[in-house]
């Protein structure tokens, strides 16, 4: 299929992407990377009277030491970010997970914003963002103000960015020193969304026990699942078998897959639990290694 007819304009800042963005009234939506907007203008399923780009909006690209946080410009190329020494060193679940993200050439193209206001379910980024208790710096004609990522995904597709609204910004709090990043999926080819996934991170403390734990799960509700019960189970606890085996038990609990094409909703849910124990067993022996060394 071939796009619906729309208008083009390229905006000259964030101020004038705001500008017709309410001129617009809802029918208008910003062009970034392009790398998931493009193929839904292709099916139609988006369908706007203008795209407002703000490939000419070059102070949206950066990454920047926030001091208790990474700050990530909207225009950022992912790739910048996966390969960012301030990343890497900060948060090193982020670079870990941007290294799922579809294909490289897709990472040089993508948007950092992009991607997390595309709000999709099975995508890595929201998931970093509702593991890590990020904030989202969004504009409008009201001002500037920050969402936290647990109330940003509202659903597939679907985030609390205002339609007269622009996704300015990410800040993604830093990770302690001695945190190991863990990512696992299933996906039918490399490159694809994943049928599930489970992303986490974890921390022994002096005593031996996990002093801190993130786990967050993708592709099985229509935003990204924070396990929070399995992670407060976790906290306080050494590693084990069993715990690891309790705490999968409980993540998937938490979660409301439903069923496609490409797989029925219990497929992904016992994917789910075999990911979860992946993913929480490989954070949890590194980080006792981590601390024994």
């Amino acid at each position: 299929m071939k796009p619906a007819p729309f208008d083009h304009v390229r905006a000259r800042s964030v101020e004038h992407a705001v500008e017709i963005l309410a001129a617009e009234d809802g029918d208008a939506k910003i062009l970034a990377g392009g790398q998931s907007l493009v193929p839904l203008l292709a099916m139609r399923m988006a369908q706007p009277t203008v795209l407002v780009d703000l490939g000419g909006c070059a102070d949206l690209a950066y990454v920047r030491d926030g001091g208790d946080h990474v700050e990530i410009g909207a225009m950022t190329r992912t790739r910048d970010v996966e390969i960012s020494p301030l990343v890497r060193s900060t948060v090193p679940l982020l670079p870990l997970a941007l290294s799922y993200v579809g294909h490289v050439t897709i990472r040089n193209r993508g948007t950092f914003g992009g991607t997390v206001a595309h709000a999709d379910p099975a995508a890595e980024v929201p998931a970093v963002l509702r593991a890590l208790d990020a904030t989202v710096v969004v504009t409008g004609p009201r001002g500037t103000r920050t969402v936290p990522a647990a109330d940003f995904f509202l659903g597939f597709l679907l985030s609390a960015v205002e339609p007269d609204e622009v996704l300015t910004a990410v800040r993604v709090p830093t990770q302690a020193p001695g945190t190991v990043a863990a990512v696992e999926e299933f996906t039918r080819r490399h490159g694809d969304f994943a049928m599930a996934s489970v992303l986490g991170a974890a921390r022994i403390g002096a005593d031996g026990t996990v002093a801190d734990v993130r786990l967050v799960l993708g592709g099985v509700g229509p935003t990204p699942v924070r396990a929070d019960d399995a992670e407060r189970l976790l906290v306080g606890r050494a590693p084990s078998e069993e715990l690891v085996r309790a705490a999968a038990d409980a993540a998937v609990e938490a979660t409301d897959p439903t069923g496609d094409v490409h797989a029925p909703a219990d497929y992904r849910r016992t994917l789910a639990r075999v990911l979860t124990r992946r993913c929480l067993s490989t954070v949890l022996a590194d980080t006792t290694r981590s601390h024994a060394a």
